[in-house]
Parts: C-alpha cells; sequence; structure tokens
C-alpha cells in the first residue's frame, strides 16, 4: 500500500501578498536642453480672453502697447527694402498692424508709407479674442492682414524660410523657452531677413514690486510671488548669438507713466492682461491690508509731488538677423588700423607729432 504523507491532506494556506503601497519611478532626461516653466500658458490665456471681451476697456489700456508698437515701427523704417510677407508673433490686438497704417512723423514727405512696403503681415496669437478685437477697424484696409490663431507661441506650425522679416511687440516675456522660440524665428526667416523685437526687462515696475515686497513683509512676515521674473538686457544678446542669429542691436528705453494711485496701475495692468501668471502663485490674491500698505509705501517712496505715482516701463529692444552667405560680415579681430585707446589718450596725436619731428 502506497504511504500518503500527512502533510498532503492538510490544505495549503492561501498565499499573502503585501500590499503594494507604490512603485518605483526612474526620471530619463529626453534629448535636448530641459524646458524650465515659469509661466502658466493657460492663465495666460484666460486673461487675455478676459480682458478682450469688454473691448472698449481694451482699447482704453492699448496706450502702452500702441506707443511701444510705433517705436518699433521707427526702427523698421531704417531697414530700406520692401518686405512681401512678415510675421507679427504674439501680435495682441494687431498693435503693430495699427502703427504701421498711421503716419509716421519720423518719414520724410515724399516716403511712401510703411504700410505700403509690406505686401502681407500674419499676426499670429493665442487668445481668439484679442487678435480679432478690431477686426472691424479702418485700419485693417491700410495693408493685407493674416490672423492665425496658434495653440501656444513657443511653437511655430510655419515651414522654414517662410518671411522676410518676424516682428514682435511685448508678448517674449511671457514665453518659458525663449531660447528655443528665437531658434524657431531664425528658422522661419528667409536668409539675410531681420528680426525686430521688443519686451518688458528687467526692472519694469521696480516701483510696485518693492511696495509690495515691504507690505507683506509688514502684514504677513513674508513675501510670496505676485510679480514675473524678467530677462535682463545682458542676456539678451547671448540668447540671440545662442539662436543663429547675425549682426546684433540689443538697447533699451524707458516709459515712465504716472498714474493717480497704485490701484489705478494694477486695475490697468489687469485690462491689459498683463496680471501674474506664475506657476504657483496665490489663487487667492493680495489682501487688502496688504493693498492699502504697499500703496501707502509706494507714495512715501516713489510718489510724485503732485500725489501721483510713477511706473517705469523698462523696454528691451532686439535686432537680429539671419545669416546668408552674401551677408555683410564684421571685420576680424584686431584688423583695425587705430587703437581706439590711443585715440581717447591722446596717444595718436602725441605719436604722429613725434614721426614728423
Amino acid at each position: 500500500m502506497k504511504a500518503i504523507s500527512v502533510c498532503a491532506l492538510i490544505p495549503r494556506p492561501a498565499l499573502r501578498r503585501p500590499a503594494l503601497r507604490g512603485y518605483r519611478r526612474y526620471a530619463v532626461q529626453s534629448p535636448g536642453a530641459p524646458t524650465i516653466e515659469v509661466f502658466n500658458n493657460h492663465t495666460k490665456w484666460l486673461q487675455k480672453e478676459r480682458a478682450a471681451k469688454d473691448a472698449e476697456k481694451s482699447r482704453q489700456v492699448d496706450y502702452l502697447r500702441d506707443e511701444v508698437a510705433s517705436r518699433l515701427c521707427e526702427r523698421l523704417l531704417d531697414i530700406k527694402r520692401n518686405f512681401p510677407c512678415v510675421l507679427d508673433l504674439g501680435a495682441n490686438a494687431c498693435n503693430i498692424a495699427y502703427s504701421l497704417s498711421k503716419p509716421n512723423p519720423y518719414q520724410a514727405e515724399d516716403d511712401l508709407p510703411l504700410s505700403t512696403r509690406i505686401e502681407n503681415l500674419t499676426c499670429a496669437e493665442s487668445s481668439e479674442t484679442l487678435l480679432n478685437r478690431d477686426v472691424s477697424l479702418p485700419f485693417n484696409d491700410a495693408l493685407s492682414i493674416t490672423r492665425d490663431v496658434l495653440p501656444s507661441l513657443e511653437s511655430l506650425p510655419y515651414e522654414p524660410n517662410a518671411f522676410d522679416a518676424v516682428l514682435s511687440s511685448l508678448s517674449l516675456h511671457w514665453i518659458n523657452d525663449l531660447p528655443s522660440v528665437l531658434a524657431q524665428i531664425n528658422t522661419v526667416l528667409k536668409p539675410d531677413g531681420p528680426f525686430l523685437g521688443v519686451m518688458f526687462g528687467g526692472d519694469t515696475l521696480f516701483e510696485l514690486r518693492t511696495s509690495l515686497q515691504l507690505a507683506e513683509l509688514d502684514r504677513r512676515g513674508g513675501v510670496s510671488t505676485h510679480t514675473s521674473p524678467l530677462a535682463n538686457v545682458s542676456d539678451v544678446g547671448g540668447l540671440l548669438q545662442r539662436a543663429g542669429f547675425k549682426l546684433l542691436t540689443v538697447d533699451v528705453d524707458d516709459i515712465i507713466i504716472d498714474y493717480p494711485n497704485s490701484f489705478a496701475l494694477m486695475q490697468d495692468l489687469q485690462a491689459m492682461g498683463e496680471s501674474n501668471a506664475v506657476l504657483g502663485r496665490e489663487a487667492a490674491g493680495i489682501r487688502r491690508d496688504v493693498l492699502a500698505a504697499a500703496d501707502a509705501i509706494y507714495r512715501e517712496l516713489h510718489g510724485n509731488q503732485d500725489g501721483s505715482v510713477p511706473a517705469t516701463f523698462r523696454l528691451i529692444y532686439m535686432i537680429g538677423w539671419k545669416e546668408s552667405p552674401n551677408q555683410a560680415k564684421p571685420l576680424s579681430r584686431g584688423s583695425g588700423m587705430v587703437s581706439i585707446k590711443d585715440v581717447l589718450e591722446g596717444k595718436g596725436d602725441k605719436g604722429g607729432k613725434e614721426g614728423d619731428s
């Protein structure tokens, strides 16, 4: 008779598996430089949409964008050529198109308007409401305008070598990956095509920044983010060079606007769609006691004698050219015949007299 093991008759207990509370993930770096997100693009889109819905109020606060667009177009006057196809990246309410349609006081009387040198202007913007806000105004008849609504200004859907020039006015300061966007602008430009842009820079609204920080330190014992970080002028030239642009020009201009108080300034910024869109900002907004303290500090530190408060907008203008074989190139280093140092120190004249004697 075959022996049966006792252990075989006892039912085996069910295996107890420990509960998996999680598992380990491993991050893998994708090719290319990492992208750091500073701004919430969806929040910025919402701010522009809400601001543009009140078209009349939105037009009333376009004084800054119109002035900056006009100054950018003045730089375009220095380039004596026609542009069959031009891209306006981050067009807002087509402020550049509006400036191109107006007579420029710096033009000679016998010169044709700048709008006649542009056959087609493509205005690209992420906010459809803001882009089409002024579609019925007369300036649309002055030149051919194509309006493109883009999902994001950080990805350009255009073919390489598609535009004779690219313009951008007061939109690049909301870009997360500015080096990538500048490289894409260089790609869509035709060889020897110019890029002219202007953005808010470093010390913009420093009066409001310092007042809010001091008010929060006094009322809350800490500082939170209420204003956006901005690029410095020293960084812009390097970014343009890294993107492949040649013959660079970067300059700075300040516009100072007086407001009745800090509340009027912040209301205009909100109506412009220029409110804070930094990731991680406080959704509840600024407390009333902090706002009141900030307004008092603003008047004390920066106020004018008439009771108004100044707001400084620092503008960084940039011009870069796409490389071309026939493009003018700077002389090689050390090829100059005269040393600027010697001229400034007066050594050049002294040396000449000694040689004559």
